[in-house]
C-alpha cells in the first residue's frame, strides 16, 4: 500500500522518475555543505518526464585489495569491481559509501555507478608481490559483484580468472544470476577446494522481494542458482540477509527449507543494519509500502540495537542483542539443527596458491 500523502523528495527535479527503483529520495550525503532543493521557476510550461537512466563511469584502479581488521568479520580483505549497486536493495548497509564519492547514498547508490576496468591486472600484481601472504578473499562485501552491468564489463570474470590461475581461495557473496556465466571457472576452482558461494535471501514473497530488492533476481529464480551452482559442485551458503524484524523474520524456517532442498550445504544470518543515511532511507521505504507496520518493524529494530536506529560496535551490529535478537538465533539454529545444514564451512585451501609462470619468466627445477 502507499502512502499517497508524502511530499515528493525535494532533491528531486521537476518530471523527474525512476523505474523500479528501491529509494524515492536522492538526498546529498553527510560530507556535502549543500542541499539541493526543486524549486518552480513560475513558467507556464509542463515539465518533460524524464526518466533516470543508470549510468556507468570508469574509474583506474590503483590498488585491488581492500584490507580490514574487523573481528566479527571472517576475511581479511576483499575485491570490489564495482562502486555503488544496481540491484537497488532499500537496505543495503553500503549505501553510505557512496557519500565518499560525493554523490548520494540514495538514488546516486544505485543509478551512478563505477566501474574499475584494469582492476585484474592491478590483482595479479598484487599477488605476485613478495610480501603478499596467502588468505581467503571475498568478492561482493560491499556491492553485489554480479549486478547487471558486470554483463558488458566482465570485471569479476577477469577477477576470477586471476583467483583461478593464483590458485586463490575465493569467496563470494552475491544475488545475481550472472554468477551462472561463470560456472566454467567456478566449478574447477570447487573442486580444488578454492570456492563457495553465498547466495543472500530475504523473503520468498516474490512482490516484497520486488519493493524491497526491486532489480534482483525474484526469490524464485535465486533458488534456482543455488540448484545450478550445487549441481556444478560448488559449494554454497544460503545468506538469510537482512532478518527485517516484524517484516520479514516470521519466514525464517521456511526460507531455511527451501535453500536445502535446493542443494544449499549451510546458512547464516544478519539482521537488518540501517548505519548513517540508510535508516532514513528505510523509514521512508517503510512509511510509502507498508505503513501498516512501520511503527512496529522500527521498535524492534530499536529494542536490536540499544535503542538506536543502529548501533555499530563490532560484534553487535551483525545480530544485535537482546530479546529479539536471542529469539531470532534461537530459531536459527534450531532450524539449521532440523535440516542438517551447516554454520561453519571447512576452510579453503591456502596451500595450493602460487603465482602462474610469466612469458619470459625463467623455469623452476623443483
Amino acid at each position: 500500500m502507499l502512502n499517497l500523502m508524502l511530499p515528493p523528495d525535494p532533491s528531486l527535479l521537476p518530471g523527474q522518475r525512476l523505474r523500479a527503483g528501491g529509494v524515492a529520495s536522492n538526498a546529498a550525503g553527510r560530507f556535502e555543505a549543500q542541499r539541493v532543493h526543486a524549486h518552480d521557476d513560475g513558467w507556464d510550461i509542463p515539465e518533460d518526464d524524464r526518466l533516470i537512466r543508470t549510468e556507468v563511469r570508469l574509474e583506474r584502479p590503483r590498488s585491488a585489495l581492500s584490507y580490514n581488521r574487523s573481528p566479527d568479520l571472517p576475511f581479511d580483505r576483499s575485491v570490489n569491481p564495482y562502486r555503488g549497486c544496481e540491484h537497488g536493495c532499500v537496505y543495503c548497509f553500503a549505501r553510505p559509501s557512496h557519500a565518499y564519492l560525493n554523490l548520494s547514498p540514495g538514488l546516486d547508490f544505485e543509478t551512478r555507478l563505477i566501474a574499475r576496468p584494469g582492476i585484474a591486472e592491478v590483482l595479479a600484481a598484487e599477488l605476485r608481490a613478495k610480501a603478499y601472504r596467502v588468505a581467503t578473499v571475498a568478492l561482493g562485501t560491499n556491492t553485489d559483484p554480479y549486478q547487471p552491468c558486470e554483463a558488458g564489463h566482465l570485471l569479476m570474470r577477469q577477477v576470477l580468472g586471476v583467483l583461478s590461475d593464483f590458485n586463490h581461495p575465493t569467496a563470494i557473496t552475491t544475488k545475481g544470476t550472472l554468477i551462472e556465466r561463470d560456472i566454467d571457472i567456478l566449478a574447477p576452482m570447487a573442486a580444488r577446494g578454492l570456492v563457495r558461494v553465498g547466495i543472500s535471501i530475504t523473503t520468498l514473497d516474490a512482490n516484497l522481494s520486488r519493493r524491497l530488492e526491486p532489480r534482483a533476481p525474484v526469490p524464485a529464480r535465486r533458488l534456482e542458482m543455488i540448484r545450478r551452482l550445487s549441481a556444478a559442485g560448488i559449494p554454497v551458503r544460503a545468506m538469510i540477509a537482512p532478518v527485517i524484524p516484524g517484516l520479514t523474520d516470521p519466514e525464517l524456517e521456511q526460507i531455511l527449507s527451501a535453500v536445502r532442498d535446493a542443494g544449499a550445504v549451510a546458512a547464516s544470518w544478519i539482521a537488518l543494519r540501517l548505519p548513517l543515511e540508510v535508516s532514513p532511507l528505510f523509514q521512508d521505504w517503510l512509511a510509502r509500502h507498508v505503513p501498516e507496520r512501520a511503527a512496529k518493524v522500527m521498535a524492534r529494530v530499536r529494542e536490536m540495537h540499544g535503542g538506536k536506529d543502529y548501533d555499530a560496535d563490532w560484534g553487535r551490529r551483525i545480530r544485535g542483542r537482546g530479546p529479539w535478537s536471542d529469539l531470532i538465533a534461537q530459531r536459527f539454529d534450531k532450524a539449521v539443527a532440523r535440516l542438517g545444514l551447516v554454520q561453519k564451512m571447512p576452510p579453503l585451501r591456502c596451500d595450493l596458491f602460487r603465482p602462474p609462470p610469466r612469458a619470459g619468466d625463467q623455469l623452476s627445477l623443483l
